[in-house]
């Protein structure tokens, strides 16, 4: 089913923008009306992938294997049922494309590592498992309510090496450096956005955000300064729009010294954009990463991956 720019939704309107941009954008349009699959991390802190996987199976989850093996695709379960390994931190539920920002960002064992924007904690849990549960990360949000399923994420799947703080990003004040920082920014969400194809409502919608743009240029700035030399700072999105994907990383490009970074990543994504309703960006923003949703079966996401050359520019 194709939609015309007149849709009574004004995302598919704001999409529209994009036509140009983005590959096969009918298929997008089209993948709008599919439900969003369901993907399960295994959490390697308390459980191997095979023990897991036989766990699953005996609760009469059936799933596929995907490009990261610990992450699984599933094909069927009973929503109404708890699942045991849940409860049990054996698996978390987690995008295929969420979890790129966190491979992108490669955190090692026993590094310091700080995940900006954390709650719930999909993304600094799975930090925590690639490090082995050595090391240490900072896992902080803004939101004293959200802290809350961050803390008990944390619990459950038996993290040791994680100190959960409350504060605003941009105004994070803390005595050391890292070696890497994730900035998973607020954002518009439109990489996760659904129509319900019977009443024709958009599912997924993020409200109540303001100025959002002016948010995440703080945060990536914020997030820069508190990188040791020659750290790494991974920033993404769930979102498809420019004015807050690439315009952010330019903004910081343009103020810090600072340098894109190739991304390695399993899966398909489309170049970022270097030129958009007559701006032109870094050309550095080509080594950006777009992953449409139509094209990896997953929410939508922007991952951009930067290195702290050296000593800042002057602060702006």
């Amino acid at each position: 089913m194709n939609l015309s720019p007149q849709t009574k939704h004004p995302f598919i309107t704001k999409l529209y923008e994009y036509q140009e941009l983005i590959p096969d954008f009918e298929g997008l349009i089209d993948h709008l009306y599919r439900p969003m699959p369901v993907y399960f991390r295994i959490n390697t802190i308390k459980t191997g992938v095979d023990e897991a996987k036989n766990f699953l199976r005996q609760e009469g989850v059936e799933f596929q294997d995907t490009i990261i093996p610990e992450l699984i695709k599933v094909v069927h379960h009973n929503h109404k049922r708890p699942l045991l390994s849940y409860h049990l931190g054996y698996i978390y539920p987690q995008a295929l494309s969420s979890c790129m920002p966190v491979l992108a960002l490669d955190p090692r064992p026993g590094e310091m590592v700080l995940d900006m924007c954390a709650a719930p904690g999909g993304k600094a849990t799975y930090i925590a498992q690639r490090m082995e549960d050595t090391g240490f990360v900072v896992a902080n949000d803004r939101k004293r309510g959200r802290i809350t399923s961050l803390l008990a994420n944390v619990k459950r799947l038996g993290i040791t090496n994680t100190l959960v703080t409350q504060a605003r990003g941009e105004h994070l004040d803390l005595p050391y450096k890292f070696d890497k920082v994730l900035v998973d920014a607020p954002c518009s969400g439109q990489g996760k956005y659904r129509i319900d194809p019977v009443s024709g409502t958009l599912k997924h919608v993020v409200k109540g955000k303001t100025d959002l743009s002016a948010i995440q240029k703080a945060l990536i700035k914020r997030a820069f300064d508190t990188l040791k030399p020659g750290g790494i700072l991974v920033y993404s999105t769930c979102t498809l729009s420019v004015e807050e994907n690439e315009e952010v990383v330019d903004f910081l490009l343009n103020r810090r010294r600072a340098k894109l970074l190739a991304l390695e990543l399993p899966i398909d994504f489309s170049p970022g954009i270097t030129q958009f309703k007559g701006k032109k960006y870094n050309e550095q923003l080509e080594l950006t990463g777009r992953f449409y949703p139509h094209r990896i079966d997953s929410v939508g996401f922007f991952v951009a991956k930067i290195a702290k050359d050296g000593t800042e520019a002057p602060a702006s």
